[in-house]
């Protein structure tokens, strides 16, 4: 069959193909293999020449001294920033994790990095290292992975900085901590646009499931821990590191006592957006610096039933200890490439720090169901989503400055909080 077709109309459908073909995220599936054979017969693929094969090494930055790249030394990081999204720009008017450290810091030296997710980013007068490690458990865990195998990088006493978004659970924000404060003495919450210094992560991936339309009566989830059978079966088994990981707790104190007394940007959209939880009066306070702890899972999941299910999943494989505050989808990855390096010699697991920000809600407001929420967030801007990036930036950026003004101590010695005299 043979389509008669004018020039704009032949335009306007290579733009519908390319809209598809683009925006699908099973870009190997049949039904795109499709697409793009009809596209090629439409408008044919130029033929390239081969792209050159990739070098076997690459040089150091070039900010670094010319004696230390001829003889072939790695170069000494001090902190490396890993954030786990952002636009293929990195900068201006867009939105992502990465740009504020980009433009701010600044991050202006592009390292190319084929092996990770994409190019790093570098400032060689702070030997600060940027890394957008992807979204999800998988890419993060290998960018990270090849990122600490580089042979171009000394990590061996580098920092390390998680810094991104994540959703908040407002029935931990609505109830204070009853065994942490900030410097001011008062027991912190957790409202959207709220930024954790989280000490404690639990996988939420690993796990048996049947659907909770199938489960036995008395069954609170179909939910359950490898190995058992039913849900939160004791004992817990005895090799938990596999679920939980814990972060260097005087390390994490100290990020937080630096930094609690930071005020974060609170606008009129934020406040309005905290006022229609009516049924969580402490989730309409002031966004604050606290200590709060993570669950960690690929699957970016909402409402009353799942945040239930989350904070006893987090309460069973913690024993209780820590407080479930945010939820995101890449700390389980990254802290297991961290883990391994670590074994390996190349990386301090005791410097690493996971700082998220409370972009939303996992629980609806009043009134709303958890499809109408979820709907809502996918269709608009969340009110806390601009607060939250610049909360991560606003934070992390104040502990990356304290590391690498006083790196003559802080080189062999971790910071820790001053004691009371």
């Amino acid at each position: 069959m043979n389509l008669d077709l004018t020039d704009e109309e032949t335009v306007a459908l290579l733009r519908e193909l390319d809209d598809i073909i683009d925006g699908d995220r099973y870009f190997l599936s049949p039904r795109i293999k499709t697409l793009r054979a009809i596209r090629a017969k439409i408008r044919p693929e130029p033929v390239r020449p081969p792209l050159p094969p990739l070098p076997k090494s690459y040089e150091p930055p070039r900010a670094i001294a010319v004696q230390r790249r001829r003889r072939g030394q790695a170069v000494p990081v001090r902190v490396v920033v890993v954030t786990m999204y952002e636009s293929a720009l990195e900068t201006g008017d867009h939105f992502g994790e990465f740009r504020l450290w980009v433009e701010r810091l600044p991050l202006n030296e592009r390292i190319p990095f084929p092996h990770g997710f994409r190019n790093l980013r570098y400032n060689p007068e702070k030997s600060v290292i940027g890394i957008v490690s992807g979204v999800g458990t998988a890419r993060a865990a290998a960018s990270i992975m090849a990122l600490g195998m580089d042979p171009r990088f000394d990590l061996t006493r580098a920092y390390w900085l998680v810094a991104g978004i994540a959703g908040v659970n407002p029935l931990e924000a609505s109830r204070p901590s009853l065994t942490q404060s900030n410097r001011r003495g008062t027991d912190p919450y957790a409202p959207i646009g709220s930024a954790a210094w989280v000490e404690w992560v639990v996988d939420a991936d690993l796990a048996f499931e049947i659907d909770a339309r199938e489960i036995p009566a008395g069954w609170s989830t179909g939910y359950l821990p490898p190995g058992k059978t039913q849900p939160y079966e004791e004992p817990v088994e005895a090799d938990g590191a596999r679920w939980v990981y814990r972060l260097d707790p005087g390390l994490v104190a100290w990020a937080h006592w630096l930094t609690a007394d930071l005020r974060l940007n609170d606008p009129p959209t934020l406040r309005e957006a905290r006022s229609s939880y009516v049924d969580f009066p402490a989730a309409q306070a002031l966004p604050v610096v606290l200590r709060g702890d993570e669950v960690s899972g690929t699957t970016f999941w909402h409402g009353a039933l799942l945040n239930r299910r989350a904070a006893d999943w987090f309460a069973y494989w913690t024993g209780g200890r820590g407080r479930f505050v945010m939820t995101a989808m890449e700390e389980t990855g990254t802290l297991q490439a961290l883990s391994f390096l670590a074994r390996a010699g190349r990386v301090d697991l005791g410097r690493v720090l996971v700082l998220r920000t409370g972009s939303n809600y996992t629980i609806p407001r009043s009134g709303m169901s958890a499809a109408e929420s979820l709907t809502a967030m996918s269709l608009t801007q969340n009110p806390g989503y601009l607060p939250a990036l610049e909360a991560a930036y606003f934070v992390g950026r104040r502990v990356v400055d304290e590391i690498v003004g006083n790196w003559v101590i802080f080189r062999d010695t971790n910071p820790s909080v001053p004691s009371r005299s």
